[in-house]
């Protein structure tokens, strides 16, 4: 193994020892799973005694027992580094392109965990693709992953209205929608056809 391996293992070292810890401890493995993928200290490194470890596809190096990676699912380190929009992304892109290297069987069954539905995660895979500038802003903390979605297009304003109080529901509206809008409404709910 390569000098670089032997660097790369403290790193990778931390990296496993945070995700076994509880409490502070995994507050370090967004910061570390960071630095861990930008450096691709994944790909090679030394076990703790020694032993040399190569591995091709990061989603390996996550599941793959200790000390050969993290021991972990896919799932969990998502869930840990959510908070942490940078980390966040950059799972999400080390992970990406390694779904579906199987094509001995067709299945709608996600090979690897992707980010799904409305999570912040699934917002943010999706910025980076069609709205890369404003995947920067939310990364930059300037914006939310929700107001970054909405001003991109890829989700509707929506608000919440308490349907119990008719003079709440009609404050709520008079607040968002426009003077036309209000005016369309008003004749979509008198209409009697």
């Amino acid at each position: 193994m390569t000098d670089l391996a032997k660097k790369n293992a403290v790193l990778v070292h931390a990296l496993s020892s945070a995700m076994r810890s509880t409490g502070n401890g995994l507050g370090t493995v967004p910061g570390l799973l960071k630095q861990v993928i930008a450096e691709e200290s994944w790909r090679e490194f030394t076990t703790p005694l020694g032993h040399p470890v190569r591995h091709e596809r990061f989603v390996d190096f996550i599941t793959e027992p200790s000390p050969d990676g993290l021991g972990a699912d896919v799932g969990l380190v998502e869930r840990i580094c959510a908070d942490d929009p940078e980390a966040a992304s950059l799972l999400t892109q080390a992970l990406k392109g390694q779904q579906g290297r199987r094509t001995d069987f067709v299945s709608n069954v996600h090979e690897v965990g992707r980010p799904a539905g409305n999570t912040k995660a699934a917002a943010l895979r999706r910025l980076q693709e069609g709205a890369p500038d404003l995947h920067a802003e939310v990364l930059a903390g300037r914006l939310s992953a929700h107001a970054a979605m909405v001003q991109a297009g890829f989700r509707h304003k929506a608000v919440t209205v308490p349907v119990d109080r008719p003079e709440s529901v009609a404050k709520t509206l008079r607040k968002h929608l426009t003077p036309d809008d209000l005016a369309a409404l008003v004749r979509l709910l008198t209409d009697n056809t």
